[in-house]
């Protein structure tokens, strides 16, 4: 019983890694698919205001426009910095959540493992004793 119990706990465990490697995996792709579409907005982004301001500022100094370049550049990615860091807290606060719900979730089937390992040798006590009184 106690091989068959700790067959089934490292089996949970076994289970439970799995799952977190896949919930990483899924995070990482999420996160990833989420910074490639944010690059993508920024550069229409930055392509349209670029070409706006072109437009508009033909007549200005080519230094006036080679610092609004660099001043939109370092706002992309002070924003780029912004949402990877929001990114980043949100993965973290999900795998928290995930890691509690997964320890409960295993706290659960090993007190139900044990529930049944107690059923079960209360079990065989019984029948050890009516053998006992039969014999």
């Amino acid at each position: 019983h106690e091989r068959e119990h700790d067959r089934e706990i490292s089996e949970l465990i076994t289970k439970h890694e799995e799952e977190m490697e896949k919930l990483r995996a899924e995070l990482r792709k999420e996160q990833q698919h989420m910074l490639d579409e944010l690059r993508q907005q920024m550069a229409a982004t930055h392509k349209a205001q670029i070409e706006q301001a072109q437009l508009q500022s033909q007549t200005l100094h080519s230094l006036e426009l080679e610092a609004l370049r660099l001043s939109l550049n370092n706002m992309h990615t002070s924003q780029l910095e912004l949402t990877q860091s929001n990114l980043r807290k949100e993965k973290e606060t999900a795998l928290v959540e995930l890691r509690e719900m997964l320890n409960d979730k295993r706290a659960q089937e090993v007190a139900i493992l044990q529930s049944r390992h107690q059923l079960e040798w209360e079990k065989i006590k019984e029948q050890c004793l009516k053998e006992k009184e039969d014999l």
